[in-house]
């Protein structure tokens, strides 16, 4: 299942950026999951300890969108919130108090340790490690309403497990939250024109969520 749409618009990403970004994003997916693999048994023992349900979240997402539609894949995260959720309300924004998120999904998020089995979704191609963080259908067509060029921001871009907006403002709450991301994930498509660009940019983003991890800066 994907999104129709219909954009006019033109991608200027460098074919070597895009073929050396590629290569990138299958080498750090597979050092990543190597590195991280020790700590899943630790994080799912903690998740199971902490609230019933399954280790793992999968959701749909909208990915790479092209001049007729947007991608859709399913991505994967540890789960952080019980599993009801959204039972009754339906899709919502998480908020900084969210009394859905459990003690240990806190603690995920504000490490972004909840994202590490999207290493995954990179090695399969429907993910990169950087770039704009995927939207979920539930929203995508109230914020292409509300936002102009939203729908722009990921043609011919995958979306990323981080971002340049995610180390500038962290996780959405509000509809707010989106828009003024939006020019982050304008400035970082822009970064893909040339391979010395996007590597300058891609290390300053790479740096900069080591940051936001240690310090525990996520939402």
């Amino acid at each position: 299942m994907n999104i129709s749409m219909n954009l006019n618009v033109n991608s200027d990403i460098s074919p070597v950026t895009a073929k050396a970004k590629r290569g990138f994003d299958i080498l750090f997916s597979l050092i990543g999951l190597a590195l991280t693999l020790p700590l899943f048994p630790l994080i799912a023992l903690a998740i199971k300890l902490d609230s019933r349900g399954p280790v793992f979240f999968s959701q749909m997402r909208i990915g790479r969108a092209l001049p007729d539609k947007s991608l859709l894949f399913p991505m994967i995260k540890f789960r952080t919130m019980r599993t009801d959720a959204e039972s009754v309300t339906g899709a919502t924004w998480a908020t900084k108090t969210d009394p859905r998120v459990t003690r240990v999904g806190r603690f995920l998020r504000k490490t972004r340790l909840d994202e590490i089995p999207q290493f995954i979704n990179v090695l399969v191609g429907d993910m990169s490690i950087i770039g704009p963080r995927p939207e979920r259908p539930g929203f995508y067509q109230k914020l292409e309403n509300a936002i102009p060029y939203f729908a722009e921001r990921t043609y011919g871009v995958t979306p990323g497990i981080t971002g340049l907006a995610q180390v500038n403002q962290g996780y959405d709450t509000c509809i707010d939250d989106v828009r003024s991301k939006v020019g982050f994930d304008h400035s970082y498509a822009l970064s893909l024109t040339s391979p010395t660009s996007w590597l300058k940019m891609d290390l300053h983003i790479m740096i900069r969520t080591i940051v936001v991890m240690v310090c525990g800066r996520g939402q």
